[in-house]
């Protein structure tokens, strides 16, 4: 199932315009807040109609503005989940659920449910075999844990709590797109690591293509598979997260604190006694506190450029586990008293932000041979596991 979006609407002095495909797993809409995300993800749900452009799904047509076709929003089977949960506030857990599969069960072999049908989020994933092929009642409550939760009213649930239940009543109505609209935004640090999981098991279970707008890095880690990279209302960069997050430009497009390296690794070995684990890749090996992973898994780890230190000799008697020895191929040379500088190690980029005097003082420039130091407990586990 693959979704095909190459859309631009001018809103005033501002234009948006984006082309990529999404072709299973999660796609992740990524920038900073006014990038354009949400612009875009309505106009996929048909809550506003490009100026121009195509919107495909498999061998439907949802919107084509040559062709004369803008499938209305009710007819798309496009799930919308919101910010916020918009329950309905008077019915119970249960009730919430079951609305929307009856939902579903009116409409089957029609349309399907869309994002206009008044109760704040769309009916949304369906399994991956098919859209005539509804998940039961029982299934979504034990795939997001709300068995607890189902004779309690939305007011006694925590944010975490409310969304997951709005996540399940998409679940029962069925539609072949999800497009969740930075779902966890209003939520604190750990009503948001206790949904993570949740929506990274409807990403391992169906085959539903995922359109996930985001502005945070760490989401976008540890929940898609692939993100377009957007900036000023444009698509500037599309393909796998890897790929994407260690473009040089996202620095400045996500923000000064986000600069660094996605990588992706290996379990090689894990050493109990001390809560390490050796996570193998291209240049070397990188040792991380992480006594609970196991030797064979594939994840991705993010190494933030500040963390990132370097010598031009080998270090000797440090306590920093993780010492790789590069070549410096790129220096950014904005102005400003810090500056980044991107390493090979063994093909793979690693970056490090370190200041303009250490730079010049040092001598750092492109082609040079450098040590590249990263302390263990720098690489934050929250961001690694996949």
């Amino acid at each position: 199932m693959t979704l095909a979006v190459d859309i631009r609407r001018t809103l005033g002095a501002f234009t948006v315009e984006a082309k990529f495909d999404c072709a299973g797993g999660v796609t992740a809409l990524f920038g900073r807040s006014g990038a354009g995300k949400t612009s875009i993800v309505q106009m996929i749900a048909g809550l506003v109609a490009p100026g121009r452009g195509r919107i495909a799904f498999d061998d439907t047509v949802l919107f084509d503005s040559a062709a004369n076709i803008d499938v209305a929003p009710e007819r798309r089977r496009v799930g919308y989940v919101f910010q916020d949960a918009r329950l309905f506030p008077h019915m119970t857990v249960r009730r919430n659920l079951t609305y929307g599969a009856r939902r579903n069960a009116d409409r089957r072999g029609g349309p399907g449910n869309g994002p206009g049908n008044g109760n704040g989020t769309a009916p949304g994933i369906g399994p991956g075999n098919g859209p005539g092929n509804a998940i039961g009642f029982d299934a979504v409550v034990e795939i997001l844990g709300i068995a607890a939760l189902l004779e309690r009213h939305p007011r006694d649930l925590s944010g975490g709590e409310r969304q997951r239940v709005a996540i399940g009543r998409a679940l029962l109505a069925n539609p072949r797109l999800l497009l969740m609209d930075e779902p966890l935004a209003s939520l604190d640090a750990e009503r948001k690591w206790e949904i993570i999981p949740f929506i990274q098991r409807l990403r391992r279970e169906f085959a539903i293509p995922i359109v996930y707008v985001s502005h945070a890095v760490d989401e976008v880690l540890r929940i898609a598979d692939d993100m377009v990279l957007l900036a000023d209302g444009r698509a500037v960069a599309a393909g796998p997260v890897e790929d994407v997050m260690n473009r040089p430009e996202l620095a400045r497009i996500a923000g000064e604190g986000d600069a660094g390296s996605v990588i992706r690794v290996g379990v090689a070995r894990v050493e109990p006694a001390y809560g390490l684990a050796e996570l193998s890749f291209a240049g070397g090996v990188f040792r991380v506190a992480a006594p609970d992973l196991r030797p064979g898994e594939t994840l991705r780890i993010r190494v933030r450029a500040r963390d990132v230190s370097l010598a031009l000799d080998r270090p000797q008697n440090v306590s920093v586990l993780n010492i790789f020895r590069g070549t410096v191929t790129r220096i950014d040379d904005s102005p400003g008293p810090q500056v980044d500088i991107e390493i090979d190690v063994g093909g793979t980029p690693i970056r490090s932000r370190i200041t303009r005097k250490s730079c010049d003082e040092l001598g750092i420039a492109p082609g040079r041979a450098v040590y590249a130091m990263v302390k263990a407990v720098a690489i934050d586990r929250s961001e690694a596991r996949r």
